[in-house]
């Protein structure tokens, strides 16, 4: 580079560093010699600090209001995190300054910032993490249609307002040139492949298995559209009607949803079959992760999961687990043959799935090992940071 090129990037649902895509995009632009600040909501209590400066990249938090699940909720939270971001962005401006503002989604509100700096003679990234409208469906039930009209129109307000738009797959690349009109060497696609150096296994612990023969593990959001319920029927399939007492299902992380699943949990007799951790910190995920026999992603086909490529399934790839999930497109992708597949939302397949594989040591390693091969091939986080330089280069040709 010429000189350095000034970096805001915008997130609003997580912080950061905890956020697994921003936070590895961040660093990388850092390692690329760009100077980056960050705007997110604080989390108590870990990551509750106004401001930090991180490994040499300076983050903002806002507080937003108490999480609810309500559309009235969501709208509050959106419309104060925009206000918010704003405001901070014009402390970012002036302390730091910057050159290009990279917004994450959801929610698809951030082209009303970029818009305005666009007068500027500032550049706009739209980092699309998930298709927003088709989240607010599953989420709403189909209700509410209107609003749903709503989001594609700001979903397409901003596709219109971005420089470039990067995506996490192919599927989600094809809906921006498709429903939003972008040319296709406007949009480069930037996976969620994990940093492996980060990613090995711990030295072995059987206590975490809780005196079972096999450790079913799950990594990650727990939200209406997880699926975690589908996991859960089909450990009561596994245990109260094949009789099976020599699993353990341990589900690492949170969401709006895990109240419903621990009275799910409690309905369906499974309390001393399903342990809660709560998020994790990476140590202790990966302690877990380390004596797991597989990793489960029951995402459901839904209208969003399909076109979403899942990090988890990509977290135990990269630690050798071999893994049941729903047969979807973008799944299949990611795993190929590290994964035995079941037929979309069918409880009693999913089940099969987990039963053949804790009865086939053989097909768990054999499964396990090609999918750290995949990761270390082709799926990594160096492959996606190359991609994240290639669209830089693009949007900024004299600075890369």
């Amino acid at each position: 580079m010429t000189n350095v090129c000034k970096i805001l990037m915008l997130v609003e649902n997580g912080a950061v560093p905890k956020d697994s895509r921003v936070w590895p995009e961040a660093c990388a632009l850092r390692d690329m010699g760009c100077q980056v600040s960050v705007i997110c909501p604080r989390e108590s209590p870990r990551y509750a600090e106004p401001y930090i400066c991180l490994e040499g990249i300076h983050i903002y938090r806002y507080r937003l209001p108490v999480s609810e699940t309500s559309s009235a909720a969501y709208m509050l939270e959106y419309g104060i995190s925009v206000l918010m971001t704003f405001l901070l962005s014009l402390k970012v401006l002036f302390l730091h300054g910057f050159d290009v503002i990279h917004a994450a989604n959801p929610p698809d509100l951030f082209f009303l910032i970029g818009a305005f700096y666009r007068l500027l003679g500032k550049k706009f990234v739209f980092d699309q993490h998930d298709l927003t409208p088709e989240l607010f469906l599953v989420k709403s039930g189909g209700r509410m249609k209107l609003i749903y009209r709503l989001l594609l129109f700001c979903e397409w307000c901003t596709y219109r307002t971005a420089h470039i738009v990067i995506t996490t797959n192919a599927s989600q690349q094809r809906k921006a040139i498709e429903r939003g009109g972008c040319a296709l060497d406007k949009v480069f696609v930037v996976r969620n492949g994990p940093d492996l150096l980060r990613m090995k296994p711990t030295i072995p612990e059987p206590v975490l298995k809780a005196g079972r023969r096999y450790l079913l593990a799950y990594v990650g959001v727990m939200a209406a559209q997880d699926g975690l319920e589908y996991a859960l029927y089909a450990l009561h399939q596994l245990v109260h009607e094949r009789g099976r007492r020599d699993i353990l299902l341990v589900l690492m992380g949170e969401g709006d949803a895990v109240p419903t699943l621990q009275a799910l949990t409690r309905q369906l007799e499974l309390d001393e079959y399903v342990r809660f951790t709560g998020w994790l910190e990476h140590p202790e995920m990966l302690r877990y992760l380390t004596v797991a026999d597989m990793g489960l992603s029951p995402d459901p086909k839904n209208g969003l999961n399909e076109y979403s490529t899942m990090v988890k399934v990509l977290i135990y790839m990269a630690l050798g687990k071999p893994i049941v999930a729903f047969d979807l497109p973008e799944t299949r992708v990611s795993a190929q043959e590290a994964a035995l597949y079941a037929q979309p939302n069918r409880v009693e397949d999913f089940a099969d799935k987990i039963a053949m594989l804790l009865d086939d040591e053989e097909m768990r390693t054999c499964m396990g090992a090609y999918g750290r091969r995949r990761m270390e091939e082709a799926l990594n986080w160096e492959q996606s940071k190359h991609q994240l330089l290639l669209a830089y280069k693009a949007l900024l040709p004299r600075r890369f």
